[in-house]
């Protein structure tokens, strides 16, 4: 199993992805997430730059945030100055549609947008919203075509294995493992969770910050996927939507996904407290060393060739350092 890393895209995050190619790490993706974060193009230019090894990649891009020839034009320029590191992951939008109030695109639209972006990519003619286009960059402004990178695609459910399956090079897959990742010969797992010693409790102040933005993704995705109910069935779940609901029904995107996989948010601190630290192993990759190395190779079972780990918390390179001699223990 390759061992990667993901930063939720900050200013300081080529100076993190050039961190994690000298530890050992093998790859370093970045979120396509512009309400919280910086140019994810911008910042995997600079950490090309900083960095000889290590793959790159967005991960995941969401397709209506930029048009297809951007992405492509922006994909051909990573190839240049990565060659040979540059993989792109595609999602429907979880943090990055749903945080601005939009719902994910649906799975038609992303087909369409692949078959653009990919054609594009090839040198082909491609038709876009009613017109013809093609990649029309001289020599010196992009790599000839075809300029080949691998695509991954973010899915869970049926219809998106079936893009995956016709339209892609492999599965991303985040949150949980679908049953038909195995039939996916390449299959990056983005997790977050820490490293904890032996006896350190699950709400230890640690605990709280390196794994606590994991965490919280629990939260977060069972309101986006089954709303208020599934929320309070979790721990703490009461505690959580009382948070989300003293904002206004039309903003209370705005207080789920406040500070998503960088920090707690009021709605998450306020659980955190009334005992929801209890579910932070199953929410998350945290546990000993031993425990998480047996978590690890239950993914390896599921289907899992790749585990993708975020750093949270003060201090990325201790949590980097501990996760990596994990996993390559």
């Amino acid at each position: 199993m390759e061992v990667s890393c993901a930063f939720p895209t900050t200013l300081h995050s080529p100076d993190d992805i050039a961190l994690a190619e000298r530890l050992g790490y093998d790859r370093a993706w970045v979120y396509d997430t512009p309400q919280q974060s910086p140019d994810v193009w911008m910042t995997l230019a600079l950490a090309a730059e900083r960095t000889e090894r290590i793959g790159l990649g967005p991960g995941v891009l969401i397709p209506s945030l930029r048009h297809p020839m951007v992405n492509a034009a922006a994909t051909a320029t990573l190839a240049a100055l990565a060659p040979g590191r540059t993989a792109v992951a595609f999602g429907t939008g979880f943090t990055g549609r749903r945080a601005m109030g939009y719902r994910a695109i649906p799975w038609s639209f992303m087909a369409s947008y692949l078959r653009a972006y990919r054609g594009l990519l090839r040198g082909e003619v491609v038709e876009w919203e009613g017109a013809r286009m093609q990649m029309l960059h001289p020599d010196g402004h992009a790599p000839a075509r075809p300029v080949d990178v691998p695509v991954l695609v973010g899915a869970l459910g049926p219809k998106g294995d079936a893009v995956a399956r016709e339209l892609g090079d492999g599965l991303f897959v985040t949150l949980q493992m679908p049953d038909f990742a195995p039939e996916h010969r390449w299959v990056p797992y983005l997790a977050w969770g820490t490293v904890l010693d032996e006896g350190e409790a699950a709400d230890s102040e640690h605990a709280r910050l390196a794994a606590g933005p994991g965490w919280a993704l629990a939260y977060h995705g069972a309101y986006e996927f089954g709303g208020a109910d599934a929320v309070r069935d979790l721990p703490a779940g009461d505690a959580w939507m009382d948070a989300v609901e003293k904002a206004p029904p039309e903003e209370r995107h705005l207080a789920v996904h406040d500070r998503h996989c960088v920090a707690l948010n009021d709605a998450d601190q306020a659980a955190w407290d009334a005992g929801g630290h209890q579910m932070l192993r199953d929410a998350t990759l945290s546990g000993t060393t031993d425990e998480l190395r047996r978590r690890l190779d239950e993914l390896g079972e599921q289907g899992v060739t790749e585990i993708v780990f975020q750093p949270c918390g003060p201090d990325t390179e201790r949590e980097l350092e501990r996760f990596l001699e994990t996993a390559r223990r």
